[in-house]
């Protein structure tokens, strides 16, 4: 199997590209820190044989994400299972090089954005498409004509939700549209993500409110490797199980708006991903 996993520098990507390579997954590492990459690779090498392939990219330029589109085609003449990992929360509001808001670019823009780039060679595979994403998406208010949220109120923790709620969201699209998609919430995990905030200081400190990251890392291999990640498109996970969502994430309507939101976004527009 041959799987593309990013955001695969630290975190739940690591120790899920680690699982993986156990498994005897070809893995290629995506991420933004060539140093942290590299350390992962190595230790991938340690457990196949051979390193996993590394490549270099920021999701907060739509550019180094079609760079990187470009250089998985030329690498991978299969791609099995593409993990879209890669998240972000900050508490300050930050608009891109592509003149969108940070969080939302590369926790859905960037990754839609490279799936799309990608979809034929995932289809032609009968590829798997596994995207982290959080129970924060239940809270979610997503507004496709917004979603920079320029006319609504901004906090971090707003915007974390809706992009949440965008990867359940394109995660239907990606069904109807005939690939086995999935997503999950990976839990509330002792990482590094969003750190400094108050909320993620308090439930990582409070005893039975946060995981191992082992935890979360087995949940996205979970849906790379077993049956569930083929046999429920479209679905949203929670403990290795589908489960039921509010129709903010599931609505087929609401999907597609934001499938058309996401292609003016990333200035892909009319596409045979579209068809």
């Amino acid at each position: 199997m041959n799987t593309v996993i990013t955001g695969a520098s630290s975190g739940i990507g690591a120790v899920a590209a680690l699982d993986l390579a156990k498994r005897g997954h070809r893995l290629v590492l995506v991420g933004r820190d060539p140093a942290r990459l590299a350390g992962v690779a190595d230790r991938v090498g340690s457990i196949a044989g051979t390193p996993a392939d590394v490549l270099v990219a920021d999701f907060a330029s739509l550019d180094q994400v079609r760079r990187l589109a470009r250089e998985l085609l030329d690498r991978c003449q299969r791609i099995d299972v593409l993990i879209n990992n890669a998240g972000m929360m900050v508490g300050e509001r930050r608009i891109t090089e592509d003149d969108n808001e940070l969080i939302i670019q590369v926790n859905h823009l960037a990754p839609f954005l490279l799936t799309n780039l990608l979809i034929d060679r995932l289809r032609a595979c009968g590829a798997r498409v596994v995207t982290t994403s959080s129970r924060a998406a239940r809270a979610g208010r997503l507004d496709p004509g917004d979603l920079s949220r320029e006319r609504r109120r901004w906090n971090g923790w707003l915007q974390y939700g809706d992009s949440k709620q965008a990867n359940a969201l394109f995660t239907v699209s990606l069904a109807e549209r005939g690939l086995a998609a999935t997503c999950l919430h990976p839990g509330v995990l002792k990482t590094g993500f969003a750190a400094d905030t108050r909320y993620m200081r308090l439930v990582t400190r409070m005893p039975g409110m946060s995981e191992p990251v082992a935890a979360g890392a087995g949940r996205i291999v979970h849906l790379a490797t077993h049956e569930d990640g083929v046999a429920h498109p479209g679905r949203y996970f929670a403990r290795n199980l589908p489960v039921g969502v509010p129709s903010r994430m599931s609505d087929p309507a609401l999907a597609e708006a934001l499938w058309r939101a996401s292609l003016t976004a990333t200035g892909l527009g009319p596409s045979a991903a579209d068809s």
